[in-house]
């Protein structure tokens, strides 16, 4: 049995392409920002007293992924940030940032915002999981 594509000149399907290879330009000169990636929960006076909840210190317990992304002289009608479930793109006249994520995200759920003081722009996106026995809400 031989499967026909849909078009015969294609050599892979879509789904064989990593979502946001099609934003990486190996050509591109300008250089990667400083970033870290930190990991956010909330918590109540019943998960930090009394231990009823079964939720840790660890980033299994985490609902948000913070991006914390340093730019240097840059201002903020400059930076054009696209988010997807998996990659985050930043561009901005010198800086460059393509960024598969550890974890899928809502990208559609996500903030951003751009703190001038410190030239650091903070993403904040809530992050996609299976339901599991710590994931629950």
């Amino acid at each position: 049995l031989q499967l026909k594509s849909e078009n015969s000149k294609t050599i892979w399907n879509a789904g064989e392409v990593p979502e946001g290879s099609e934003f990486d330009d190996t050509w591109d000169p300008r250089e990667q920002p400083e970033y870290e990636i930190l990991f956010k929960q909330q918590v109540g006076t019943e998960d930090v007293f009394f231990g009823m909840s079964r939720k840790d210190p660890s980033t299994a317990c985490c609902e948000d992924m913070v991006i914390k992304i340093k730019l240097p002289e840059t201002k903020f009608s400059d930076i054009t940030l696209d988010i997807q479930d998996k990659v985050l793109d930043l561009r901005t006249p010198q800086k460059k940032l393509l960024l598969h994520l550890p974890c899928p995200v809502d990208s559609k759920k996500g903030k951003a915002r751009f703190l001038s003081e410190e030239e650091l722009l903070e993403v904040t996106l809530r992050m996609t999981r299976e339901f599991d026995f710590i994931n629950f809400a």
